[in-house]
């Protein structure tokens, strides 16, 4: 028998452990784990040089400082604002590692103190102790299964070892905050706001309230295009379904915070809630039913031997380059299928007019406005979150990771193809088939 090469007395006999509290830790766990406590040559290379350009660049940004300020002299022509020293070293949690920076103390001598300037450099904010792209990882993390507790594992092969400065306590603070961010974020003003085109959709989880049992938990969520073509998250609200009053109260709360302009467009699915909703609070926006779910509600209604055929059918339909052309594949599908599949073709049918509103606006903007999928593909990990750890998390948690999901996924968001023509739009220009027409 092959006997162990592990230095038996670093780890105590599995009695005196159990004796002592202890449950005893398998020395092949131990080994995987040392796997990530050293760090390669390659790391420690890329961390130190991160830390060198670091230092240089708060020790430039300093000399500036100074050289900014050289005007201001004594009597005896000596400058009052100099180095003094360094402040203690901090110790910076970024995707590189670890970091030890010193920033250099800036004094100004002036005898008015309330003339005194103050340094403080851009690329260290005071009491900084994490870089932003890790507080964005946290909300991803979170949303993949990792619970509070097991942050610091996660992050240690990224940060090095036992990731300081995120322990669970640091973790639950920081959903605190963001808690608080969303609820500062969903009172800010909107009166120099104007978006062109609205997508709104209704995203189902399930999750643990304080005095019920499981219960889903449904987000309104709505964002737009600004007048610029780029995509904002406006608004996010909780609640427990796609009620015409939850809606209303979502809406509603954009014109109490300023916004008078209505949008040209609105795209969502065929929820009632919404329309009954947005008919009452912006009148003239024009209603676009989203394609990707209307084909799944289409091909649910037919067996799954004919739905392929179906789909392509359906896609004939809403990648036509005309109005005229989508009518003919719309008749073609109806004549097709109407006699085996009535449901099928009635659920299409109903929803006729709307589903090609897209033809009266750019060309260039209709595959921003077939479908929500703007929303669908920010926010389907929170639904892989909640399937995975089966419903856990509060509404509180939920709301505030969602809140900073999206603020982490709206820096990657894509412009309005040809956004220049929504200056078209806005001046009240027509567009048939996606085409410009002349003015009369």
């Amino acid at each position: 028998m092959r006997q162990s090469t592990t230095d038996a007395s670093k780890f105590p006999a599995p009695a005196s452990r159990k004796a002592a509290g202890v449950e005893p830790v398998d020395p092949e766990v131990l080994g995987f784990r040392s796997q990530f406590d050293a760090r390669s040559p390659l790391d420690e290379l890329v961390r130190a040089g991160a830390q060198k350009m670091l230092q240089a660049a708060i020790n430039a940004e300093v000399e500036e400082f100074i050289d900014q300020h050289a005007q201001r002299r004594d009597e005896q022509g000596r400058r009052l604002v100099v180095r003094n020293g360094h402040l203690p070293s901090r110790e910076l949690l970024t995707g590189a590692g670890r970091l030890d920076v010193q920033q250099p103390r800036v004094r100004d001598n002036s005898p008015d103190k309330d003339d005194r300037v103050h340094f403080s450099p851009s690329v260290l904010p005071t009491y900084l102790r994490k870089s932003p792209a890790i507080e964005e990882l946290i909300p991803w993390l979170y949303l993949k299964g990792i619970s509070t507790g097991d942050f610091g594992e996660a992050l240690q092969a990224l940060v090095g070892e036992k990731a300081k400065g995120l322990s669970p306590n640091v973790i639950v603070r920081l959903k605190e905050q963001w808690s608080d961010e969303y609820a500062a974020w969903m009172k800010r003003d909107l009166s120099e706001k104007q978006y062109v085109y609205l997508w709104a959709d209704g995203i189902h989880v399930k999750v643990r309230l304080e005095d019920e049992a499981n219960q889903k938990q449904c987000m309104l969520v709505l964002m737009g295009a600004t007048a610029e073509g780029y995509k904002e998250l406006i608004a996010v609200l909780d609640g427990y379904r796609e009620s015409e009053e939850s809606w209303k109260e979502l809406l509603l709360g954009l014109k109490q915070r300023g916004l008078k302009i209505e949008p040209q467009l609105a795209v969502a699915d065929g929820a009632l809630g919404f329309w009954a909703a947005i008919r009452k609070v912006f009148c003239a926006v024009r209603e676009q039913r989203c394609w990707v779910h209307k084909t799944a509600n289409v091909l649910n209604n037919m067996p799954r031997s004919v739905q392929p055929k179906a789909k392509a059918d359906i896609h004939e339909i809403w990648q036509a380059e005309t109005r005229e052309a989508a009518n003919q594949a719309f008749d073609h599908f109806l004549e097709k299928y109407g006699a085996k599949y009535p449901a099928a073709c009635e659920c299409l049918k109903k929803d006729r007019d709307v589903l090609l509103t897209f033809y009266d606006f750019p060309a260039e903007h209709w595959v921003h406005l077939r479908t929500t999928n703007p929303i669908e593909s920010t926010f389907a990990t929170i639904r892989l979150r909640h399937k995975r750890t089966k419903g856990s998390g509060t509404r509180r948690t939920s709301l505030a990771m969602m809140f900073k999901l999206a603020q982490s996924a709206e820096k990657r968001w894509r412009r309005l193809n040809g956004h220049q023509q929504i200056v078209h739009l806005l001046a009240g220009r027509t567009f048939k088939n996606g085409t410009l027409q002349n003015a009369a």
